[in-house]
């Protein structure tokens, strides 16, 4: 094509005279997290980022299949009602409506809006304290280790509660059922031990919560 380049110039210095807005060429398109979040209820958006929790992995509380994404600022739950076929790790790209999910910031898409980019990278939690546990992270992966101050309370079907401090504020912990958490081990822990827990910042109503995505997320220290 060794015309190509100078049609190109000609075309651009035609633009230039004319001012047509038409010949302008698309902007960069800021596919952040962060960027999505700070949008209104209702806008299309595109986030691109590393797949921090697997497909299905909450819903026995949420009665859908969705996954939550990270970047490096910032992170976001993808709501579905099919699961995608993606895995922890996985590079992707999602285009979807913003919206909320019980009061939780989340992008609503369906699997065709899901483009695997071909890398995979684990998602490292933010270490935080538990009096951080707000709006400012939702969405992220994060880890807190606290003092048990609130043992066990049975929300089945649904998931397990247990309550933590760190000494900045008490926060819920939510096992849900679908991630895999025996009752039982969680019935067994005490007041007073320090568990080292990771999981997606959460919001349900008005609690922020943390919730870990498999009992591989929950150390006893």
């Amino acid at each position: 094509m060794p015309h190509a380049r100078p049609f190109r110039s000609l075309l651009v210095g035609l633009c230039l005279v004319s001012g047509l807005t038409a010949c302008r060429e698309p902007e960069a398109t800021d596919a952040s997290i962060a960027a999505a979040r700070e949008q209104e209820d209702g806008a299309e958006v595109t986030v691109r980022g590393h797949v921090s929790v697997a497909p299905g992995t909450f819903e026995s509380a949420t009665f859908e299949r969705g996954f939550a994404v990270a970047d490096d600022g910032a992170g976001i739950y993808v709501k579905m009602d099919e699961a995608a076929s993606v895995a922890l790790g996985d590079e992707v790209e999602v285009t979807g409506v913003l919206g909320q999910m019980a009061k939780m910031r989340v992008v609503t898409a369906g699997p065709s809006a899901v483009a695997p980019l071909g890398k995979n990278a684990a998602v490292s939690p933010a270490s935080i304290a538990t009096g951080e546990v707000d709006e400012d992270v939702e969405g992220r992966l994060v880890r807190v280790t606290a003092a048990v101050t609130k043992t066990f309370v049975d929300d089945a079907p649904y998931g397990y509660k247990l309550w933590v401090d760190d000494g900045s504020g008490e926060i819920q912990l939510f096992f849900h059922v679908s991630a895999g958490f025996d009752a039982a081990a969680l019935m067994a822990l005490t007041a007073g031990q320090t568990l080292a827990v990771t999981g997606l910042a959460f919001q349900y109503e008005d609690t922020y919560e943390v919730a870990p995505r498999s009992p591989a997320d929950l150390v006893i220290q």
